[in-house]
C-alpha cells in the first residue's frame, strides 16, 4: 500500500507512476535534440563531447568534437518519459518513482 502515494491516475482513471529519468547514454546519443524539444522542464542541455578514437559511429566526421546531450536538472523531471518516447536511439533510463522513494 506504501506505493500508492507515488501512484496518479491518467483522465480516464488509469493507474499511472512517474518514470523519472536518471541516467542517459552520451555514447549513444546523437544529439538530435528531440528529448530537450519535448522536455517541459529544462531537464536537459546540449553539450559537447570528445570523440573516442575507437568510436567507428563517427568515422564521417572531421571533427574530434560531436554534440551530445546530458542531464542538466535531472531533479526537476516529472515522469512522464516523453524524452524516451522521442528519442531514436534508447539513450535514456527511467526510474519508477516508487523505486526511488
Amino acid at each position: 500500500m506504501s506505493d500508492v502515494k507515488y501512484m496518479g491516475l491518467t483522465r480516464d482513471g488509469n493507474s499511472w507512476e512517474p518514470q523519472f529519468v536518471t541516467e542517459l547514454d552520451q555514447g549513444s546519443c546523437i544529439g538530435c535534440g528531440r528529448c530537450y524539444k519535448v522536455c517541459p522542464r529544462d531537464v536537459f542541455d546540449l553539450v559537447e563531447r570528445e570523440i573516442d578514437e575507437d568510436d567507428d559511429a563517427y568515422d564521417d566526421y572531421d571533427d574530434d568534437v560531436v554534440m551530445v546531450m546530458e542531464l542538466k536538472n535531472a531533479g526537476d523531471c516529472i515522469g512522464c518519459s516523453a524524452c524516451s518516447t522521442v528519442c531514436p536511439k534508447n539513450c535514456h533510463t527511467h526510474t519508477s518513482a516508487s523505486s526511488m522513494a
